[in-house]
């Protein structure tokens, strides 16, 4: 199925649909808890690629509507702070398995509803004591992110169903141009989890071809554990 891009002035992160390839293989469940992280350590032989499909013109994208306007949007954009971290999300533990084989935990923002992966990075500049945001989805899927409204140029990476690595690309601002025209991301296989970092993070994490990421049972806070702990 063939979607085309957000209409113009569309404030959306994401588009509307969303098109699992296939069932029966959920993502792991989250709960809540606070854990001890250890710190990643990045590997040198850690890459990036771009992995957008080569014909963008028709992509089956993945998301929801968020209800905001283009006008305030706009007005939203202009009134950012200096330094603003996401709101109205939780954070859990997610633990990578880096390309050269180490394995480490990190905290991170999780979007895992609707709205909250609609919203995502939009307006962001900083992510206080988390590495990124994870976008997690009950079913693997095919479909696009773009940088709507997102202030802060953003790596990307994507992982299936199995945990691995299955593409990632370095994601441009596009603040002034219409939604519609902004440039798609995607990889060429399903996933059911991406991890949005400040470009170049993925290096530092070691999340290169062959890396895993999972999502940690029982660690679901309202904070990172490390902030938790530094404010008693």
């Amino acid at each position: 199925m063939s979607l085309e891009p957000p209409a113009a002035g569309d404030p959306r992160r994401w588009a509307d649909l969303i098109v699992p390839p296939r069932s029966g293989a959920p993502w792991t469940a989250i709960a809540a808890a606070v854990v001890v992280l250890a710190a990643c350590s990045g590997g040198s032989d850690a890459s990036t690629d771009s992995s957008a499909p080569s014909d963008a013109s028709g992509p089956t994208t993945v998301g929801e509507p968020t209800p905001v306007s283009g006008t305030e949007a706009e007005a939203e954009a202009e009134a950012v702070p200096a330094a603003r971290q996401p709101e109205g999300f939780s954070t859990v533990t997610a633990r990578i398995t880096e390309t050269d084989g180490d394995v480490c935990e990190v905290c991170v923002w999780l979007a895992d509803t609707p709205e909250e992966r609609g919203r995502g990075l939009m307006f962001v500049t900083d992510l206080g004591d988390a590495v990124g945001m994870v976008f997690a989805f009950d079913e693997p899927l095919i479909g696009s992110f773009y940088m709507f409204q997102t202030p802060t140029p953003l790596s990307i990476a994507w992982f299936g169903a199995d945990g691995e690595r299955v593409g990632s690309a370095d994601m441009a601002p596009c603040l002034d141009t219409p939604a519609g025209e902004c440039p798609l991301y995607s990889p060429d296989a399903p996933y059911d989890l991406a991890l949005e970092v400040f470009e170049g993070g993925l290096d530092d994490l070691g999340i290169g071809p062959g890396a895993r990421l999972e999502l940690l049972d029982g660690t679901e806070a309202e904070r990172c554990p490390l902030a938790v702990d530094a404010t008693g």
